[in-house]
């Protein structure tokens, strides 16, 4: 494997499922309900007042709904949220982040060690059994990290392969009429060194290993389950595990799920865990933003993340505290049905952000667009302040020196207008380039199909006019999107990034000069990056080089990477190459009778179920 980790490969698959993953998150503040790909989701729909008829529903269950169709219940396969909640509670993998909380903890481990050289991870794991009875073991484990690297039902190779650098062998094929490098199964460097000791090989140091390690893609499966890897004929088809016989070690196991309906789990008995509290969870799958509120106000859910923004009142939040995790905690009502209703907001670990192809949209016109913006405005007016304004592409709970650091930087040291527009300012950038009342610009932005987007292009075109910027607004498919940015063929365009794990690092190799470039096969962002188009482009490759340097999770490699965090976001701030918009406040709301835990940054799709408790409805 090269030292580079095949970074142009690894990224390509990030940019495409991360940015997906946005556009889904977009889709629970209202732009349009997407499904986690940019379109829209076929069957299910409920319409009605709320009373949505659901068989599998119990008295002693957790009831939730979900806004998007689960599309599968294996854990390498799930890329979409409404999936990836399901299987969070049916699969423990090594780590966890407990409640959403972006600092991992043991779960099926019961210790580990790492080597000094940081190139080998040792676990000894839990006495834990599947749902089927079979003792859960280190083979096990090995099994399900080579379906994760090798089987063609893999959404996430890049995990084990690239992000975390497992040691393996490559071999050449012909893809699509090119030679690539790909992975020789069986040579991945995971080892059962007896049933309760899992060795993993690293090539190199990563400091995130066991964040990545949290995900449910590292969860295992009885050995042997399935036939998509070499070696094995397999006991069961893929479709039969992915839609009715999922085989987990998580604290419920699955009871039944009609597509694009509901969805039941049921309480595990012999969890080798804490819980779970109640006799299962039942999700309502309800897309339409009124049905789903009705649904709520209906009391036929006990708990519910983000009220669609129709119905939304922000005077109706009181925030009594926030908690070291940066999660507001308080009350939201009286709702329709007179209920107060317990109510948490966080910041998520994302950022959605207008970007430019630097070859076709010069700087000048790049730096006007960011003296027009105003971050606030977006929050305030399109959001109903449910979220903050975006001045760091690094979200604040992530940031060197944490969120106050990164607030106390934003308003201090961003040169675009904290706050405001400077339309001075922008007038004067361009008038400095050559531009006037006889002279325009003209840029063509591309949106993902979104409400916020279209709002925030509106406001942001009307502001240009009077900086002699022509600004034209085109909406695409997400898929469009980022096949035409691949292609160098966009001039500016929104996207949006979430968390692959909670670091720097994770965002700002979108803002690697090198990595940029539109020519290579799979660049990671659409910037075209480099000395010609910018300023700051060297700085920013220098940065981005001693983070690569630096990987080892040590306190010396974390102060140098910190250091060099920031001075990419000042690269960026130079170039204006990304312009950060929002980071989204997600939020959950719960009735009295619910004792459950809010989750923190890494959303809800990583909170387990299991301590969750249930009293008597009203």
């Amino acid at each position: 494997m090269s030292s580079d980790r095949s970074i142009e490969r690894r990224n390509f698959l990030k940019a495409t499922g991360s940015a997906a993953a946005a556009a889904a998150l977009a889709g629970c503040s209202g732009d349009g309900g997407d499904d986690g790909t940019g379109g829209n989701q076929t069957g299910g729909t409920e319409t009605g007042s709320g009373d949505v008829s659901t068989e599998l529903k119990q008295e002693g269950d957790l009831w939730r709904v979900l806004s998007g169709t689960i599309t599968t219940l294996d854990p390498i396969e799930a890329t979409d949220t409404s999936s990836g909640i399901l299987i969070q509670q049916m699969f423990d993998p090594l780590m966890n982040y407990p409640d959403g909380l972006p600092t991992v903890e043991a779960l099926q481990a019961a210790d580990y060690s790492v080597s000094d050289d940081f190139l080998t991870y040792e676990f000894q794991l839990e006495d834990a059994t599947f749902h089927n009875g079979d003792d859960v073991t280190a083979s096990d484990f090995a099994y399900a990290f080579e379906r994760l690297a090798a089987s063609e039902n893999s959404s996430r190779a890049y995990f084990i392969l690239d992000s975390m650098g497992v040691t393996h062998e490559t071999t050449t094929e012909t893809v699509d009429g090119e030679e690539e490098e790909v992975y020789e199964p069986g040579t991945l460097g995971v080892e059962a060194v007896d049933d309760s000791t899992l060795r993993i090989e690293l090539s190199e140091p990563f400091h995130a290993t066991l964040e990545m390690l949290a995900y449910t893609a590292f969860s295992p499966i009885p050995e042997g389950t399935l036939g998509d890897v070499e070696g094995y004929d397999g006991e069961m088809e893929q479709d039969e595990f992915s839609s009715s016989n999922p085989i987990g070690n998580g604290p419920f196991e699955f009871d039944d799920w009609e597509s694009g309906t509901e969805a039941r789990v049921a309480a595990f008995g012999d969890y080798y865990g804490e819980g779970p509290n109640v006799d299962g969870v039942h999700w309502a799958v309800i897309e339409d933003d009124t049905a789903r509120y009705n649904y709520l106000m209906n009391r036929n859910a006990d708990v519910a993340e983000n009220f669609p923004t129709a119905q939304y009142d922000p005077s109706k939040v009181s925030v009594e505290e926030e908690d070291d995790q940066g999660r507001q905690i308080g009350t939201y009502g009286e709702v329709r049905n007179g209920a107060t209703m317990n109510y948490s907001g966080v910041a998520d670990i994302g950022v959605y952000y207008l970007g430019f192809n630097m070859d076709r949209v010069e700087k000048p016109i790049r730096q006007a667009v960011a003296y027009a913006l105003n971050q606030h405005t977006i929050v305030e007016q399109i959001f109903k302040q449910r979220g903050e304004p975006a001045y760091n592409f690094t979200p604040p709970s992530i940031f060197p020196g944490g969120a106050e650091n990164y607030r106390s930087r934003a308003e201090n040291e961003y040169p675009y207008g904290y706050e405001q527009s400077q339309m001075d300012q922008a007038r004067s950038v361009m008038e400095e380039a050559g531009y006037g009342d006889g002279e325009r610009a003209s840029v063509e932005l591309t949106i993902y199909e979104s409400e916020v987007w279209s709002e925030t292009a509106s406001i942001l075109r009307d502001q240009l006019q009077s900086a002699y910027v022509d600004l034209e607004v085109n909406q695409a498919p997400l898929n469009t999107l980022l096949e035409r940015g691949r292609n160098g063929e966009l001039q500016m365009y929104s996207l949006g990034w979430v968390a692959d794990w909670p670091a720097p690092d994770n965002f700002l190799q979108l803002l690697n000069p090198p990595q940029t470039d539109t020519s290579m096969d799979f660049p990671v962002a659409y910037l075209n990056w480099n000395s010609e188009t910018g300023d700051a482009a060297e700085q920013a490759a220098q940065a981005y080089q001693t983070v690569l340097d630096n990987s080892a999770p040590t306190d010396e490699d974390g102060s140098a990477r910190d250091e060099a965090y920031v001075q990419i976001e000042n690269a960026n701030w130079e170039d204006v190459a990304m312009l950060p918009v929002y980071h989204q406040l997600s939020e959950v709301f719960w009735y009295d009778h619910v004792d459950v835990t809010p989750f923190g940054g890494m959303g809800p799709s990583r909170q387990m179920m299991n301590t969750v408790s249930v009293g008597e409805r009203e």
